[in-house]
């Protein structure tokens, strides 16, 4: 192994080791945001509230976008990521009302 390839190697596992700790940190705020959105889900259901909020969803959405072009991150990865998470919110909202 040349000295390039082995600080390449090197490099690659630093970057792999700060993936890997960012991942374990997206799982574990979704695991907290799920937490509190379940407990929305049970707060509407108790009151009668709709599962959805499309006023909110959107101004959500907004503000996504937003924070990601700040963030550097493609806007719209940031809203279909978003989206894939409203979505599922909605679905456990709509099991606390049946």
């Amino acid at each position: 192994m040349t000295d390039a390839t082995a600080r390449a190697a090197a490099l690659l596992k630093g970057h792999r080791e700060s993936i890997d700790r960012l991942d374990a940190i997206l799982v574990y705020t979704l695991g907290e945001r799920f937490k509190h959105t379940q407990a929305v889900g049970k707060l509407k259901a108790e009151h009668d509230l709709p599962p959805s909020d499309p006023a909110r969803e959107a101004a959500q959405i907004a503000r996504l976008e937003d924070l990601a072009i700040q963030a550097d991150l493609d806007p719209d990865f940031a809203k279909k990521f978003l989206r894939f998470v409203i979505d599922e919110v909605i679905r456990h909202h709509e099991q606390h009302q049946s």
